[in-house]
């Protein structure tokens, strides 16, 4: 079995301060590759460091939405130079947030078709933070340059018939823990129509430990497997095979050489 974590924040001080420690339990359990996600400029830079010192890990560059009325004026020359480099698989994360709306949503809207635009210029793929906003998104998303089929709605929320117009638009779809979860039976519905080349896991780690380690305050990239085994039952695929096409996926789309 191989597995990759697209999306892990090990630049994340809870991660990062027991780094050996963290991703010797991941490639344990059989984490062959992982994906350093980034919310700020400060972030970005720290995942990119880690990203040159370890070859199974790579990273992205992006201003989360929480973060966008903070982003300097030259947050986007600075982000370009960080996404250029060849340890940089995508920008982002990057998107809209309505539910905790931390900054306006004018700038959120802004801030993300940049950064859309920025991708777009330097041919890379986007991982996308939706919640709360997923008409907004897609609105802003659909009036960008960037090619549908490079662009990965993260740790996905969204009911069943949001995620057919994701899909629709051309979207990859990825899962984190959320989707173990008791409540979120919607989840797995939505889960289960995603074709099987479209289909990415994370843990989007520090956050979100999955069942049945839920209780885990700091989550880890070795639960991926967690996800990918729900997801498994789920969709009525054998685990191996589901672990194999998930690491596929996410060579093909981020362009990882494993």
């Amino acid at each position: 079995m191989r597995l990759t974590d697209t999306h892990c924040h090990l630049a994340d001080k809870r991660l990062h301060r027991d780094l050996d420690g963290v991703l010797a339990r991941a490639r344990g359990a059989q984490v062959a590759a992982f994906v350093c996600a980034a919310a700020d400029l400060g972030e970005a830079r720290k995942a990119l460091d880690i990203a040159r010192a370890h070859e199974d890990i790579f990273c992205t560059a992006g201003v989360h939405p929480h973060d966008a009325a903070d982003a300097p004026r030259d947050y986007l020359r600075r982000l370009g130079l960080l996404a250029a480099e060849p340890e940089n698989v995508a920008v982002g994360e990057t998107g809209l947030d309505y539910y905790r709306d931390l900054s306006p949503r004018r700038v959120q809207r802004r801030v993300f078709a940049e950064q859309l635009d920025l991708a777009a210029r330097l041919g890379k793929p986007v991982v996308v933070h939706s919640r709360d906003a997923f008409d907004d998104t897609l609105a802003v998303l659909g009036e960008s340059s960037v090619e549908p089929g490079r662009v990965v709605i993260h740790s996905c929320t969204e009911n069943a018939a949001a995620v057919r117009r994701a899909l629709d638009f051309g979207a990859v779809i990825s899962f984190s823990g959320i989707v173990t979860y008791r409540k979120t039976d919607y989840l797995r519905k939505a889960a289960a129509l995603v074709p099987a080349d479209r289909l990415l896991i994370e843990t989007d780690c520090p956050y979100l430990s999955p069942e049945p380690v839920r209780k885990m305050r700091t989550n880890e990239p070795a639960n991926v497997v967690h996800v990918l085994r729900l997801l498994a039952e789920v969709r009525g695929e054998d685990a191996e095979d589901l672990a194999e096409r998930t690491t596929a996926n996410a060579a093909g789309f981020f362009g990882l050489k494993l």
